[in-house]
């Protein structure tokens, strides 16, 4: 594990403190947990990108999509709970 150091504003500072004795752990559990959170947010974000994009260059490579009313109607059947 290495060290890293972390300037905070007072009152942001004041925050955490508060976050963390509600949430019933340490400020520096807390700081890890929330730093964690965001890491995976984003790494989940860039997943969704990536996935997104690749989609597209197949559509761009193949020139095939569905019509919008053939996919509105299997929408439409999937909130209802249709197959």
């Amino acid at each position: 594990m290495s060290t890293t150091t972390i300037r905070l504003p007072q009152d942001l500072k004041a925050r955490v403190a508060a976050a963390a004795k509600r949430a019933g752990t340490t400020t520096h559990g807390f700081i890890l947990d929330a730093i964690a959170e965001k890491a995976e947010q984003e790494d989940k974000r860039a997943a969704f990108d990536a996935e997104a994009e690749d989609r597209y260059a197949r559509i761009v490579a193949s020139g095939k999509t569905i019509p919008w009313q053939e996919m509105r109607g299997y929408l439409e059947d999937h909130l209802a709970g249709k197959d």
